[in-house]
């Protein structure tokens, strides 16, 4: 391979402060979308306020919404998903193919350069996936690329032989089984390329010192308070940015970020206002309360580990008593919709199946499943939920479906909770015999919704295992023909209906609160949550 040529720009110049915006002047009137080529954007600089935290600037060390929000914006993927598509289509590759279900070549754009001026090149490529996954931070996405890893847990690395650069321009991953979501997967911000030059091969590097060649540079970060985007001058790719600079503020509580909104001190709210605080912004009429298309899903999980749990006559039960509707009017103001299936509504082969197999909450069939089972009732059970980390609706929730399940007479629930890092840890011990998720996807595919939450006890290490199940995961991931795949992701969502490992819950929206003078908003407000920044101007 060619060494790499060395042609160093200079850094565009760091941001101003927060507080002197209200001098930037300025207009852009150029199309919001994704098309176009070129960096330097000079429209009118805005502001984010999100109360997403960040755990780490650099792509190998976060799985995370605030840090991958970050790393979208300021690093290439291979491929990326389009505002409002679910197709991959050219990123830092022209092309990413399947040569067969085991094999995809991706083929480098020319010319393609750091912010630093480095090239980056077919070299820097493999060396972003290897780096990830050898570094497996336990905060990272590394678990994404299973599909390239040699699989072992103690010392992950790159398999032999699972990437091959050939020349500059051309990336070929061998993959150790069939998998069609693995182009998806290079969309992500798990394989967000890094300049081999710049990042250490076993560490993570420092949150201020990143570059990458993506639409924008971060040039000032402080963590918990704001980030600093500048657009990116050597950036030539197809999502230019629309404005010079974006800052992001930090809110570690939602009421500030409210009340910032409503005064005009930031100019959009995106993650997470409760939806009590959406239907007075959006009463109020000053603000605009932007609404898309959303893939969030919550779901209860049964601790199979624990004796109370293992019987699935009692699971049944409960999904059998459930009331979704009045969760989504009392605990959300309407704002959600009911979940019938751990696959959301739009997907390939969504399927209802657990309104197929129980129908309206009923207290006499629950009982009836439970004599059948010669279950003694009423069945104690200990529900968990988190109260800040899925904000204060989620205690709402976790009332509502405790005092559904207690009034039936069939259970006598208590309920316990912890905060976000302790939760985390107790739900895995046993604490909880079932207990409050959520999920938003890595990837617009059903597969998302299936593989992480049903082989063999999923990432929440629930306990439950069955072999037709993980037969049908194989079988879906490699599958070529559309409606056969279809067939077998309805199968899967019929399985879950019958054991109940988990009990859905609701789907959400995509919903942020913009001032009047801003664009595009809505445009990116769609099922991958990626905000796309460059997307997005203000009138001046």
């Amino acid at each position: 391979m060619n060494g790499k040529k060395k042609n160093v720009l200079a850094l565009v110049g760091a941001g101003v402060l927060l507080v002197s915006l209200a001098a930037c002047g300025g207009d852009n009137n150029g199309d919001n979308g994704s098309g176009g080529s070129g960096g330097g954007a000079d429209g009118t600089p805005w502001i984010l306020g999100t109360t997403d935290p960040v755990t780490a600037v650099d792509p190998a060390g976060s799985y995370d919404f605030g840090s991958w929000n970050m790393q979208y914006n300021i690093f290439e993927q291979l491929v990326s998903i389009p505002a409002g598509g679910d197709t991959p289509v050219g990123d830092a590759a022209k092309s990413c193919d399947y040569d067969n279900p085991t094999t995809v070549t991706c083929t480098l754009r020319s010319g393609l350069t750091f912010s630093n001026g480095d090239a980056l090149t077919s070299s820097d490529v493999m060396f972003s996936f290897k780096r990830n996954i050898e570094i497996a931070d336990p905060n990272g996405s590394s678990v994404l690329l299973g599909a390239i890893s040699n699989g072992d847990e103690k010392s992950p690395t790159l398999a032999d032989g699972a990437i091959e650069t050939p020349d500059d321009t051309t990336v070929v991953f061998h993959l150790n089984q069939p998998d069609l979501t693995f182009i998806k997967v290079l969309s992500t911000a798990t394989s967000s390329i890094v300049d081999e030059e710049v990042f250490p091969a076993d560490k993570l590097l420092a949150d201020d010192a990143v570059i990458g060649s993506g639409p924008f540079v971060l040039s000032q970060y402080k963590p918990g308070e704001q980030a600093v985007f500048e657009a990116n001058t050597a950036y030539d790719g197809p999502r230019a940015a629309q404005a010079s600079q974006v800052f992001v503020k930090y809110y570690s509580d939602p009421a500030p970020l409210k009340t910032d909104v409503e005064n005009g001190a930031v100019d959009i709210a995106w993650r997470t206002l409760s939806p009590t605080d959406l239907t007075s912004l959006e009463d109020g009429g000053k603000v605009d309360v932007v609404r898309g298309k959303g893939s969030e899903f919550r779901y209860w999980v049964w601790q199979l580990n624990n004796d109370v749990a293992k019987d699935t006559a009692t699971r049944q039960a409960a999904a059998q008593i459930i009331d979704r509707d009045a969760i989504a009017q009392n605990a959300y103001d309407g704002t959600v919709a009911p979940a019938y299936s751990i696959v959301p509504p739009g997907f390939g082969g969504q399927k209802d199946s657990f309104q197929e197999k129980y129908g309206e909450p009923s207290v006499d069939a629950a009982k009836k499943i439970l004599d059948d089972a010669g279950i003694a009732t009423p069945v104690k059970i200990t529900l968990g939920y988190t109260p800040t980390h899925y904000g204060p609706n989620a205690v709402d929730e976790a009332n509502e479906f405790a005092d559904q399940l207690n009034s039936s007479g069939l259970f006598e629930v208590k309920t316990q909770d912890a905060e976000w890092e302790e939760y985390q840890t107790l739900y895995k011990e046993g604490a909880y015999d079932l207990f409050i998720l959520g999920w938003y996807p890595d990837f617009l595919d059903a597969d998302n919704y299936l593989t992480p939450f049903i082989r063999d006890g999923g990432f929440f290490a629930n306990g439950y295992t069955n072999d037709k199940v993980n037969t049908l995961l194989d079988q879906e991931l490699g599958e070529t023909d559309e409606a056969a795949r279809n067939d077998e992701i309805g199968q899967l969502q019929d399985i879950v209906a019958e054991d109940v490992p988990l009990i859905p819950s609701w789907n959400g929206q995509n919903v942020a609160v913009a001032s009047k003078s801003m664009s595009g908003v809505a445009d990116t407000l769609d099922p991958t949550y990626i905000f796309r920044f460059w997307m997005i101007s203000k009138s001046g």
